[in-house]
C-alpha cells in the first residue's frame, strides 16, 4: 500500500492505541484503506494542547511528535474505513467518549456546520516502517514506496469494534 492519510501524530497514536476509532471531518471520503501518516504542523501553534480534552493533554503532549529519520517518518498503523456518516454538530459534541479532541475544537473545526464521522477499523503493522510522501499533498498522499499490510493486527477485537458501533448508534 502507498496511499496514506496525513493526521496529527497524537491522533494517529490515539487511533493506534484504541483510544478512538473515529475521525471527524468536514468531508466524506471514497478511499477505503490508507496508512496513517503522522504530521506535526499543529505543534507549531502555542496553544495546540487546547484542542484536546483535559484528560488527554498529557497524552497529546507525549505523542506530539512521531519518530523521524531525515525526511522519513515512522508509520505504524493503517485504517480501513468501515463507514462514513453524516454528523450534526450536536451529535459531534455529544460523542466525547470516543475521541480525544475537546468540544470547542470540534465546533471550531466544523464551523458549526454538519460534518462527517469516519468509522475506522485500525490495524497495527507487523513492524513499523519509515517512509515519506510527496510534499504537495495536504491530506491524502502517496508514499515513496509500497508498505506491506501482511500480518497486521486489528487494534480492537471484533467484539470491541462491534460494541463501539452499537455505542455510537451507527
Amino acid at each position: 500500500m502507498r496511499k496514506c492519510f496525513k493526521e496529527w501524530n497524537a491522533i494517529v497514536e490515539s487511533l493506534g492505541m484504541g483510544k478512538q476509532s473515529i475521525l471527524i471531518r468536514k468531508y466524506k471520503t471514497n478511499v477505503d484503506k490508507f496508512l496513517l501518516y503522522p504530521t506535526v504542523s499543529y505543534t507549531l501553534k502555542d496553544n495546540y494542547l487546547d484542542a484536546f480534552q483535559k484528560e488527554y493533554r498529557d497524552f497529546a503532549k507525549n505523542n506530539a511528535l512521531p519518530k523521524v529519520d531525515k525526511n522519513d517518518v515512522e508509520l505504524k498503523y493503517f485504517a480501513s474505513v468501515e463507514g462514513v456518516y453524516n454528523l450534526s454538530i450536536r451529535k459531534a459534541v455529544s460523542i466525547n467518549d470516543y475521541h480525544i479532541w475537546n468540544k470547542d475544537h470540534i465546533k471550531n473545526y466544523l464551523n458549526d456546520k454538519t460534518g462527517f464521522l469516519w468509522l475506522l477499523r485500525v490495524y497495527e503493522l507487523d513492524e513499523p516502517v519509515m517512509g515519506n510522501t510527496k510534499r504537495a499533498a495536504i491530506t491524502f498522499a502517496e508514499l515513496n514506496k509500497d508498505i506491506s499490510l501482511e500480518d497486521s493486527k486489528p487494534v480492537l477485537s471484533n467484539k470491541e469494534f462491534e460494541n463501539l458501533k452499537l455505542k455510537l448508534n451507527l
